[in-house]
C-alpha cells in the first residue's frame, strides 16, 4: 500500500494468463498518465486468482514488460494468489450479514434461464452447500439494512458516459466463490480494491459490463465505490486484440514505437517530431498532455487502423 496518503489511487491489474500486447499496453497507459497527471499513485496488481487459465512465468513477464516501456508502478506489485486469507475474511463478513448462498446451478442451467441468474438457490444457506456447489452474493432484493438500495444501478463514467443497469434483471447474482473452491473475480478485485485505498480505475471497456456489480459490492459494503474511466479496446479485423485470439506479444526491444502508437490510439496526437524519442519523453509529453475527453464518444471499440 502506498506509504503516504494521496487525493489518487489508480491501478492496473492485469491477469498473467500470457504476456502483454498492445491491447493491454492501451489499458496501462491511459491508467497511468491519468494517475500521473493527476500527480497520484500508480498501482500494478498481478491478478492470479485462476490458476488454471494462468500461464507459468506470465506475472513476472508482465512487470518486466511494464518497466522496459517505461511504467514503472509505486510501492511493491500486489499478487492476489497471496490475499486469499483477506478473500476468505470478506466472504466470511458478507455471510454473518445474510448476502451469500449456496448455488447448484450448472453453466446449462444459467444457459435455460437466458443467460441471467435468476436466483433459482436464494433460499439455500452456505450451510447447506453441497460439495459441488458454489457460492452467491446477492446483489438486488436485499435484506435489511441493505433493502433501500434499489436494483437499477446508475453511474457516469468519464468516458463512456451515463451507464445503468439492472441488476435482477441484466446481472443475476455474483459469484464470489466456485465450485472449485477458487475465490471469484467480483469479490477479489473488491476486496483488493478496499485494502489498496483504490481511488480511480482506468481501464477497458471491456470490463464496463461488470462495473455496476461491482459499485453495488462497495455500496453494500458501505464504502465508496472508486471513479471509473473505461477506454476503448483495441480491434484488428473487428476481433478484440485478447490472449484468447492470440495477440501477439508486445516487443520490448520497439518500446518507444509502442508507447507512441499506444498514444495515438487513445487520440492524444502526438507531434510528429516526438516519432523516435525516447520512452522516457513520449511519456513525459503525455502526462503533460493527458485529455481523456479525447476519447468520448468513441464507443467501446476502436480499430488499431483508426488513428
Amino acid at each position: 500500500m502506498p506509504e503516504q496518503p494521496t487525493a489518487y489511487i489508480g491501478r492496473f491489474a492485469p491477469s498473467p494468463s500470457g504476456p502483454l500486447h498492445f491491447g493491454s499496453l492501451i489499458a496501462a497507459l491511459a491508467s497511468f498518465l491519468d494517475a500521473r497527471q493527476a500527480n497520484g499513485h500508480w498501482l500494478v496488481r498481478i491478478d492470479d486468482i485462476d490458476p488454471p487459465r494462468e500461464m507459468s512465468g506470465a506475472g513476472d513477464l508482465i512487470l518486466h514488460t511494464l518497466e522496459q516501456h517505461g511504467l514503472q508502478w509505486d510501492g511493491t506489485a500486489l499478487w492476489q494468489s497471496q490475499r486469499h486469507q483477506a478473500y476468505q475474511h470478506l466472504l466470511h463478513t458478507l455471510t454473518k450479514q445474510g448476502l451469500i448462498y449456496s448455488c447448484t446451478c450448472t453453466r446449462q442451467a444459467v444457459k435455460a434461464m437466458g443467460g441471467v441468474y435468476n436466483g433459482h438457490c436464494r433460499e439455500q444457506t452456505p450451510a447447506s452447500a453441497e460439495p459441488n456447489a458454489a457460492l452467491r452474493l446477492k446483489l438486488y432484493d436485499l435484506p435489511p439494512p441493505l433493502q433501500q438500495l434499489p436494483n437499477e444501478l446508475v453511474f457516469v463514467d468519464q468516458i463512456q458516459g451515463h451507464q445503468r443497469q439492472d441488476l435482477a434483471r441484466e446481472v443475476g447474482d455474483a459469484i464470489v466463490q466456485r465450485k472449485d473452491g477458487l475465490f471469484g473475480y467480483q469479490l477479489a478485485v473488491v476486496a483488493d480494491d478496499l485494502y489498496q485505498g483504490i481511488t480511480h480505475v482506468v481501464r477497458g471497456a471491456d470490463l464496463l459490463p461488470v462495473t455496476a456489480r461491482q459499485i453495488r459490492f462497495f455500496q453494500m459494503l458501505q464504502q465508496p465505490a472508486p471513479h471509473y474511466a473505461h477506454v476503448p479496446v483495441a480491434a484488428l479485423d473487428g476481433r478484440k486484440l485478447s490472449k484468447q485470439n492470440q495477440a501477439p506479444a508486445l516487443d520490448n526491444s520497439r518500446a518507444a514505437d509502442n508507447i507512441w502508437q499506444a498514444l495515438r490510439f487513445l487520440r492524444q496526437a502526438p507531434p510528429l517530431e516526438l516519432r523516435g524519442e525516447t520512452v522516457e519523453t513520449l511519456l513525459q509529453w503525455g502526462c503533460q498532455h493527458w485529455a481523456p475527453e479525447q476519447l468520448e464518444g468513441t464507443g467501446h471499440t476502436l480499430s488499431i487502423a483508426e488513428p
